[in-house]
């Protein structure tokens, strides 16, 4: 199992929602909320036909102002623990740097790599062990939820796991045919129910799904013989 993003993740790629503009619907409200268990939330911009880069990693196409900052805000208002691949971190590192993205106080961050030493590392927290037992002792312990960066070949990862409690995808009004997949797929299936759908003056979409794990039929083995069920 692969555990490293693949893509070299430009600034727009660590932040969950790209989709910038005027929300037709007004402000979303911060979901925080203390009494709630902890999730994991997978977040990033898209393109229609399922990209979230160029194949050189560029994220020219995603565009982000004010108002697209002030959505990200309230997001980040809720989440106190970020995961990311290794190349994420590896920007992250350079843009903190040049100033670009501004550190984030009381935030911790993991990365999972197996080419990085374990242990603490510019900041953040390297973890080259099994997603599981991370997922489990991160949502043993007290805090907000938890913001899954970057995509691609992590984002399978825990999908693999089925880890994945929400997503957060912001979809931008264009096909680029061809790029890096945010979803590059051999993973179960997994469903997601939608509960937000934003429209942004752009022309962008923002969606917010959470996983339903009620319907233990679908993933089930069937026994030799048994039908599957036609649809009515």
């Amino acid at each position: 199992m692969n555990l490293e993003v693949e893509a070299r993740p430009p600034r727009s790629s660590i932040l969950p929602v790209q989709a910038a503009g005027r929300d037709i619907d007004g402000p979303r409200p911060s979901t925080y909320n203390r009494a709630m268990p902890r999730k994991i939330i997978l977040g990033f911009g898209i393109s229609l036909d399922g990209y979230i880069a160029r194949r050189n990693g560029d994220l020219d196409f995603l565009t982000i102002d004010k108002e697209g900052e002030a959505a990200m805000a309230d997001f980040f208002s809720g989440i106190d623990t970020t995961i990311m691949g290794r190349k994420t971190a590896a920007a992250v590192a350079k843009m903190r740097q040049s100033g670009e993205v501004p550190d984030m106080p009381g935030m911790a961050t993991y990365v999972i790599s197996r080419r990085w030493k374990a242990g603490k590392r510019e900041g953040f927290e390297v973890v080259n062990g099994s997603l599981k037992a991370l997922v489990k002792k991160l949502k043993r312990r007290p805090g907000k939820d938890i913001y899954l960066g970057g995509g691609g070949e992590l984002a399978r990862s825990f999908l693999q796991d089925d880890l994945v409690d929400e997503l957060f995808i912001g979809l931008g009004p264009l096909l680029l045919g061809d790029g890096i997949p945010g979803f590059p797929g051999k993973f179960p299936q997994r469903d997601f129910q939608l509960t937000e759908c934003k429209s942004y003056s752009n022309g962008s979409v923002g969606l917010r799904y959470e996983r339903k794990r009620d319907n233990v039929s679908r993933s089930r083995k069937r026994p030799p013989g048994e039908q599957v069920p036609s649809a009515a």
